[in-house]
Order: C-alpha cells, then structure tokens, then sequence
C-alpha cells in the first residue's frame, strides 16, 4: 500500500507541475544526447544513457554510459554516473528492472573484468544492499547485432523486443523478440514481420505494461519528420500478429527525431526523446498518458531512411508536381563497428553533376546537398576498412536525414561481409551489382600494399555437402580472379569454400539460410 501511494503521489506530482521556470527534466538534460529512459518499480530512480560525455569510462569518444537521477519535489535532480560495475568504454544501457526492483537489465554483454564482451546480449545486475552487483551474462540463442543494442525487457523478465541490425533483416535494422520459457531457457530471436518492420529502420522498441502494446520508432512509414514513434497492439501470442500501427500524432512526433519512448501509466506520463528544442542532440520530453494518440491521418511525406554499412536505400513518396530546386539536410555518426566508439572520417557525396565533400568533428558530419538526385558516399578514415553507400532520394519534403555509419578497424581478423557480392542461383557468375563493392575492396588492397586477405565463400546446407563446397569454392575464385583482374597480386589472397560447414544461423527456414549465404574476407597479414 506504501508503494501505491508514493507511486500515486509520484504521479500527482508530475501532472500538477506549473513551474515555467524549471521543468522536470531541465536538470537532467545536457548538451550532450540523453537516451534509453527507465524508471524504476517505485518510481524513485530514473536511468539513461548518455553518450559522449567526457566523464564516461571513454571520456569524450564513449558511445554512452549509464547515468541516473532522483525524483525530488516534482523534478529529478541532476544526472550522476553510475560508476565503473555498470559502465565500460563500449555503449551501455539499461533494458529494464525486475518488478520488485531487486534486478537491473542491461543491454549488453560484459566479460570477467567488468568490460563490455564483443558479443552483444543483455545481462543482469542485482542489488546486494549497497549497490548494484558485477553484470551476469544472458545467453540468447543466435542472438546477433551489428548495430548499437537498443531495446527493453519486460518488468516479468520474460520478454525481451529489441531492433538489431543482422542478416536476414527487411532493411536495417528490424524489431526482434526472444521469450524465455519456464525452464528458463530463452528462445531463438524472432522478426515480428513486416507489420512492423519496414525496409527501412525500426529502431527502440518497447512495450507497455500489461505487455499487450508495442511502442517503437520508424523511418520507414509516412511521418512528420525524421523518426517518428508509432504503437501497435499485439493480436496473439506468437508475437508476429499486429494492429496496423499508429502514429502517436503532433502531440508527440515533429518534423525533428523522436525515439526511446517508455510507457508508465502507473506514474501517469510517458516518457521518450525529441532533436525539437533540444538543448543537445536529443532530449527527455514528457507525453501525459491520458492524451490517447490521434487517428492515422498522418500527412502524406516522404519515408524517411536511414543508412547503415553496406545498404541501398531508395527514399520515395507518391507523385507531386515538378517544384523549384530544394535541399536537405543529411548528418550523421561514424562509430567503429566492434566497439561503437566515435571514429573522425571523410564523406564525399557524389552525383553525376557534382561532388561534396565533408569530414566529422567528433565523429559527426552534416552536409547539405539537393533532395533530388542519386549519391554515391564513400566513407574514408585512417585505419579503418572504407565504405560506399548509394542513396537514391527523390522529396520535396522532408527537411533532414540521418545516416550513421560503422566502419571495419583494420587490423588482423577483422571480417568483412561483402553483403553486395551476389551471385546467379545456384552457378558461381557475378551479377553486375557486385562489382562496386568490388572495386571498392580493390581501392583498399591498392591502398594497404603489403596487407593480405582470406576470401571465404558459403552456403547454406540445402544440397550435397561435395556440391556446396564446389560451388563455394567456385565462387571465390570467380571474386578473386575479378579482383586480380584490376592489378591486385594473387599472391596477397587466399580463396577458400567452406560450403555450409560455418552456418551463422539456423537452416530450419528460408529467412535463416539466406543469413547463411555470403562471401567474407578476412584480414590475416598487415
């Protein structure tokens, strides 16, 4: 009953609040991007991650670390870090809490010293009285994520939604979910299919209390702006059944990025992240929970993309009349790829008509060029595996659009998947789409003269296993005599099939043994 009621005084607070000269998160907000909100059970303590910010265990090039605040008359006090057991120099985040309070969620993997393991996941922490315990590594069953780990895991510690960037997506990144079973094992990630995911980008799902509605941002459907938030309602219990998502209306969404949206009904406000009026790249704002969402009458616009490494993006919207010349606004990160800290490159934007050039301050970058047009970018930094991305743009609308990029370090065992490299069914002859990406891993072995490479060819397991590993092999020799074709020395590359003996995910469906089906290169002498 206690909890109740300061639950219920929590909530009298907030909506009651009147004060124009501080508002409840004008202490929490900085200069730098705040994101991933949590509130904990009783309403008392308030997490998020901040990234960039020189106190982080990274100092200035730390993708985020937790930080926390305390509710205090009507507002939450000033950020504190909360320290080294949570935080290391790779992203961190907080998932979720147990619905007593006792555990602590986190949205990665850590590794025996207290630093964030390459393989990402969640974990646990509990609460030993005086603090927060050493993280506990989860073990999700081919879980992988090649984009910075954003989710939330329900307070029954059941359900986990997260987005992740990984083979077999409709786009870039998609909303997944994994459950655990009464036995405590949690199941294989599952795409909640395209009622949800676009082929664009999802991004920071999460789910109400009652565990019966999903909130998550979109770039991909007709919006205000940038990212807007949307809810849908879950129809059954396989998680891939959904009401037509929703818009959350003006009340929420801009023509700026809105993400990160948390529900808490309990304390009667929502919270989530806006760029509109922001005092950094992205602050809390808050959304009173008896404002139901409008109708879906969004505004017919352009879908919104947002590019990662080694993905094609056209951006289209329904006809309209021939307008003067207009331009928008493109920014952006550049992280490194295994550890997400911020890498300082140089962009050129190339058009058949023209060229730009930029480089980052911090690892951000912002160019303006015209919103119609095709662009080739390249992404170039030192000691880092270079990038080409092709953007296809045609609105007359949208004002900005984020496109953050991770690139490959260069240094002994990096992998590299040639994503792009395709090949006719079942025959080991390029397609012509190939070869960009190509010539792109040509300008890198003319750039890196004495460094040497592993060509490695897969499949999935459909066939004989004496057949898969011909064609494997086939296949690689047709991308090494292609690359020695343009000068590199045959000498600086191993080629080698492996057929489906080194699967990444399960062969039991179409969607998984396409994951399967790839072409990689290694680095093995610098």
């Amino acid at each position: 009953m206690r909890a109740l009621q300061l639950l219920f005084l929590v909530a009298v607070s907030f909506q009651a609040i009147a004060q124009p000269e501080l508002g409840p998160f004008d202490l929490v907000n900085t200069p730098y991007d705040e994101q991933s909100p949590v509130i904990s059970p009783d309403g008392k303590y308030f997490f998020f991650t901040v990234s960039n910010h020189p106190q982080n265990m990274g100092a200035k090039r730390d993708p985020g670390d937790i930080w926390f605040s305390v509710y205090d008359h009507g507002r939450w006090t000033a950020p504190v870090h909360a320290g080294p057991v949570l935080n290391d120099r790779a992203f961190n985040a907080v998932a979720g809490f147990s619905e007593d309070g006792s555990q602590l969620f986190l949205l990665s993997h850590y590794d025996g010293t207290g630093n964030a393991a390459r393989t990402q996941g969640i974990s646990v922490s509990r609460n030993n009285g005086s603090g927060w315990s050493k993280p506990e590594n989860i073990s999700i069953p081919y879980f992988l994520n090649k984009s910075t780990q954003q989710g939330h895991l329900a307070s029954n510690g059941s359900v986990f939604v997260f987005s992740a960037e990984t083979y077999g997506t409709h786009g870039v990144e998609d909303i997944y979910v994994s459950v655990k079973d009464q036995e405590g094992k949690w199941s294989e990630p599952r795409n909640l299919g395209t009622k949800i995911n676009t082929q664009f980008q999802e991004l920071c799902p999460s789910l109400s209390p009652d565990g019966t509605r999903l909130y998550f941002s979109s770039n991909g459907r007709k919006g205000f702006g940038s990212f807007d938030i949307y809810v849908a309602n879950r129809l059954d219990d396989t998680w891939i059944n959904w009401s037509e998502p929703v818009n959350m209306g003006r009340n929420v969404n801009s023509e700026y990025r809105e993400l990160y949206f948390k529900a808490y009904p309990s304390l009667g406000f929502d919270i989530y992240t806006s760029t509109k009026d922001s005092d950094g790249y992205g602050d809390f704002k808050m959304f009173k929970s008896e404002n139901p969402p409008p109708p879906d009458t969004v505004a017919a616009i352009a879908q919104v993309a947002l590019v990662t490494q080694d993905t094609v993006v056209k951006i289209v919207e329904q006809q309209i009349p021939v307008m003067e010349d207009k331009f928008i606004r493109i920014h952006g990160k550049i992280t490194n790829a295994k550890s997400g800290e911020i890498v300082d490159a140089a962009l050129v934007f190339e058009a058949p008509d023209t060229s730009m050039q930029t480089k980052t301050a911090t690892g951000e970058y912002q160019v303006r060029v015209s919103s119609t047009g095709s662009y080739s970018i390249k992404i170039d930094a030192p000691g880092y595996v270079s990038d080409l991305e092709k953007l296809d743009v045609n609105t007359y609308e949208m004002k900005e659009l984020e496109m953050n990029f991770k690139l490959q370090p260069i240094e002994l065992g990096t992998t590299v998947t040639l994503k792009n490299v395709l090949f006719m069914q079942s025959k080991p002859e390029l397609l012509p789409e190939s070869y960009p990406e190509l010539d792109l891993v040509v300008q890198f072995l003319k750039a890196n003269p004495h460094l040497e490479i592993e060509l490695s060819g897969h499949t999935d397991s459909r066939g004989s296993f004496r057949q898969l590993m011909t064609l494997s092999q086939q296949r690689v020799n047709k991308v090494k005599s292609y690359l020695v074709s343009k000068g590199i020395s045959s000498r600086r590359i191993e080629g080698k099939g492996y057929g489906g003996s080194k699967p990444i995910a399960s062969n039991d469906s179409e969607e998984t043994r396409m994951l399967n089906r790839r072409v990689e290169f290694t680095i093995k002498k610098l």
